[in-house]
């Protein structure tokens, strides 16, 4: 049976994170212990192995007591681990086709007596269902819940739960605000750290199944044979987690070496080739010799991730063909070892306004995908702003397989040095209906597949982890990995929810104190939003998309001395009719729109009134202090902790919320300075 010892870089805080474990106190204590005695294993394979190594070693922490790993449930107290086949005596026979429909990934976690003795057990069709229950399970006791009389059956909503890691080779992580990179390519295939295994568990525990390891922006060099041996190894320890290793691939990676020195090495590749013409023989007989080299190492291989055509990155438009021609090619490659190909929809520049680029390219090609593509599309329709709408693609491509993409890094919302929580943000999106296939069409329920045409299969999010101790450049930036895992899982968890399980799982400090974190964290998005881009305003940053500059971004905001906002209604950009009539009717009537999307589909003047009662000025002058104010806030409710937490955590987020003070002035300054010379 496969097993796995926690490692000594575990010890430490900054791998632990929300899997620290600690002791149950006092009547829940005694729940656990009467309950648990011994962890039995009937499966052998090395993920259910870690799972019973990692359920032995959390609860033998959590009850204070020791937890035997055996094979027999020969006593009370057993928690039992196994597949649906290993299991089947444990289970009634009116139950055991009930848990078949669960799938490989779903799992039941169920409180039972078999021959007299009392026992949990937790059984998947799946090694991986097996995995994740058993990190349910301790969940459940992280956060204080009773385990007894349990009968919990889980399945995730989408099939494919990802983490895009922006990092290149060299170390650097584009959009990365947590240190270097976490691969350290010059030390592998020989020298392993132990980091690589912390982050495939911390993946694993909320159920991400699928990892890609490098930069959209590619390096061709990774698809070299020296690095494809150092990603075998990495792929090695994350399939022992459950997880699926892609790599982002550069469409130009067949043409020869550039000459031309260009540090982010788009162009020139590290074939023999004078081209990349996606119809070109010679180019897909390459890439299929290169996608059969990669399965011979990594016989799991998910696939490839492709930025095409878009900031400088190679695609097929150089040799006048589609995004369809370049996408079907490598999916050709791909399909007969069983990969797919994931096709970025992030391209813009072909109309004057940014926000209809995306849906005016691809959905002329719905239907006309083979079917191991899958498109990737951002959550909004320009470029993980603090508040989009969704993007229009979600609901009008029935026929293509979808992603819908988030960013966990805070490229938009103060990037390390601020506290926002982004469950809320996310869940408005995932909520939010779409009318597709009429009311109710909501982007959670075509995660889970409810809708009888519209399917979104993976759920993807560009990650914010590094090297730093703390692994997210903040104490309470882990809250956002979290919430992405949990909502990729179920996205019709409430944020409030999923804030009060981290918190819990996360700190050691008592009820009071969390509370205020948690409090904390469900105010800290709309202050970023607030003190920033209020009232659906966007891309008021400098090019470092830190600082404000909205002098340098009038083509985004339309400020003038009529109004404020961007006109996408049809008597401007048309923008808004790219989504369904009823979702088009409410964001195009100034009385029904929420507030949060205003100015990004309406030009307002600044003297009209608002619902809220104040004219469009005074109103963001409100919204501005108000976000200033809350920062204010949160530092001070920061500064009741200090004692109920590690000192070092203290002073840092400390330092972190004066940081964030700095900015939301700076911000709130420069807007309100700019603004006003069109307002008064």
């Amino acid at each position: 049976m496969g097993g796995a010892e926690i490692t000594e870089s575990q010890t430490k805080n900054y791998s632990q994170l929300w899997l620290r474990y600690r002791p149950a106190e006092g009547d829940m204590l005694k729940g656990y212990r009467a309950v648990i005695q011994q962890v039995c294993c009937l499966s052998r394979s090395f993920i259910i192995g870690n799972a019973a190594a990692e359920l032995q070693q959390g609860l033998r922490v959590l009850t204070g007591n020791p937890v035997a790993l055996v094979s027999r449930a020969d006593r009370d107290g057993s928690v039992i681990l196994g597949t649906l086949e290993n299991v089947r005596s444990y289970l009634p026979e009116d139950r055991f086709a009930s848990i078949q429909d669960l799938g490989p990934e779903g799992y039941l976690i169920g409180s039972i007596s078999h021959e007299g003795k009392n026992a949990t057990l937790i059984t998947s069709c799946g090694d991986a269902g097996v995995l994740y229950g058993a990190f349910h399970f301790l969940r459940l006791m992280q956060t204080g819940k009773p385990i007894e009389g349990l009968w919990l059956r889980e399945s995730p909503a989408a099939p494919l739960r990802m983490l895009n890691h922006w990092d290149d080779l060299n170390g650097y992580i584009e959009r990365g605000y947590a240190g270097s990179s976490l691969w350290e390519w010059q030390n592998l295939p020989e020298t392993v750290s132990p980091r690589y295994r912390d982050h495939a568990r911390l993946c694993a525990s909320l159920g991400i199944n699928a990892l890609v390891l490098n930069n959209v922006n590619a390096d061709p060099r990774i698809l070299r044979a020296d690095y494809l041996e150092k990603v075998a190894v990495l792929a090695g320890i994350f399939r022992e987690w459950g997880i699926q290793t892609y790599l982002s691939a550069n469409f130009g990676a067949p043409m020869r070496p550039s000459d031309t020195p260009d540090k982010m090495k788009r162009w020139g590749g590290i074939g023999n080739l004078d081209t990349a013409d996606p119809l070109d023989p010679q180019v897909e007989a390459w890439w299929t010799a290169k996608v059969n080299e990669i399965y011979a190492l990594i016989p799991d291989f998910g696939g490839f991730l492709v930025k095409a055509d878009s900031e400088g990155m190679p695609g097929p438009r150089k040799y006048k063909r589609s995004h369809l021609d370049g996408a079907n090619m490598l999916a050709r490659a791909l399909k007969p070892q069983g990969g797919n190909l994931i096709w970025r929809a992030f391209v813009y520049g072909s109309s004057d306004d940014r926000a209809r680029d995306a849906y005016d390219e691809f959905t002329p090609l719905d239907g006309k995908f083979l079917d191991n593509v899958i498109l990737q599309i951002k959550n909004g329709p320009l470029d993980f702003q603090p508040c989009e709408p969704f993007t229009p693609l979600f609901g009008s491509m029935p026929k293509t397989r979808l992603s819908l993409e988030f960013q966990i890094a805070k490229e938009y919302l103060g990037h390390s040095s601020t506290a926002a929580y982004l469950g809320p943000m996310w869940h408005t999106i995932l909520q939010t209906d779409t009318y597709a296939e009429g009311e109710g069409s909501s982007i959670a329920r075509m995660l889970k597949g409810e809708l009888q045409e519209h399917r979104i299969e993976c759920i993807a999010g560009v990650t914010n982890t590094g090297d730093e101790p703390g692994w997210c450049g903040n104490a309470l930036n882990p809250a956002n990995w979290y919430a992405f895992g949990r909502l990729a899982w179920n996205p019709d968890l409430a944020p409030e929810v999923i804030a009060e399980e981290w918190t819990a799982m996360t700190f050691s400090c008592g009820a009071d104190a969390q509370r205020i974190i948690r409090e904390i964290l469900l105010k800290s998005y709309d202050a970023v939003v607030n003190y920033s881009m209020p009232l659906g305003l966007n891309f008021l940053c400098d090019w470092n998309h830190y600082d404000p500059k909205p002098e340098m971004r009038a083509a985004y905001h339309h400020a003038d001395t009529t109004g404020l906002g961007v006109n996408r209604t049809a008597t401007g950009s048309k923008a808004v009719e790219q989504y369904h009539l009823e979702r088009a009717a409410i964001w195009s009537d100034r009385e029904k729109i929420p507030l949060q999307y205003l100015l990004w589909f309406h030009h307002v003047p600044w003297h009209d009134t608002l619902p809220t009662g104040r004219s469009l000025w005074t109103e963001l002058k409100a919204r501005y202090a108000a976000g200033v104010a809350v920062v204010d806030e949160m530092l001070a409710e920061w500064t009741k902790l200090e004692g109920e937490l590690d000192p070092e955590i203290y002073k840092e987020e400390v330092a972190k919320f004066e940081e964030e003070k700095r900015l939301a002035r700076k911000w709130s300054e420069a807007c309100l300075k700019y603004f006003s010379q069109f307002a008064e």
